[in-house]
């Protein structure tokens, strides 16, 4: 008996459909909702991260007992409450690290908000590399083992976080255009008006 391939294309098709449905149920019931990053209105993770310019190889802390009173020495400190200017980025990445340079450049004209960076599933020693040779001196951290990454469902670089003191996410830029630092002023702006800079 030869069976009609395109008989059976609607129940294929049915099935796929179906599966897509349920898979993106599953996604938003996890509280993926699509884009990656913390939405506007939520709370920034906490977490500590080493910095590149530490001596630390290790991998960063996503449950720190956070007291901003006791800052970390040699890490990037999310438990932080000042407004701050969050950017993540990959090695390698072209625009991701034009937007941490564009940061860079910014963080000049604000001095009441914090920025930082930091290298997703990257080590110490590239990272450093990196930032020396950008000449960044915003604190510039990694993540070892991808752990923050992973926090922060960073599935597309730049991202980057702009939250208000205590941690409410302002503004969350994504993708490619904020390596001017024209455009990343202006969002930036929004931001130190929000906290009265």
């Amino acid at each position: 008996m030869v069976v009609d391939p395109r008989r059976y294309q609607w129940v294929v098709g049915a099935v796929g459909l179906l599966v897509l449905i349920a898979f993106s149920a599953y996604l938003f019931a996890n509280g993926h909702t699509g884009a990656p990053g913390v939405p506007p209105g939520a709370r920034l993770r906490e977490f500590v991260a080493p910095l590149a310019t530490s001596d630390l190889d290790a991998p960063a802390n996503v449950r720190p007992r956070c007291d901003p009173r006791y800052p970390a020495r040699q890490g990037l400190n999310v438990c932080d409450r000042r407004p701050i200017v969050l950017a993540f980025f990959a090695l390698g990445a072209r625009p991701c690290e034009r937007a941490v340079s564009a940061l860079e450049t910014v963080s000049r004209a604000f001095r009441g908000i914090q920025f930082a960076a930091l290298a997703i599933s990257a080590g110490r020693v590239a990272t450093a590399r990196l930032a020396r040779a950008r000449d960044w001196t915003i604190p510039v951290a990694y993540d070892l083992t991808g752990a923050i990454g992973q926090l922060y469902d960073v599935s597309v670089c730049p991202l980057l976080e702009l939250a208000s003191a205590g941690g409410v996410v302002q503004q969350r830029l994504i993708g490619e255009g904020w390596e001017r630092p024209v455009r990343l002023a202006a969002a930036v702006r929004r931001l130190a008006v929000a906290a009265g800079d």
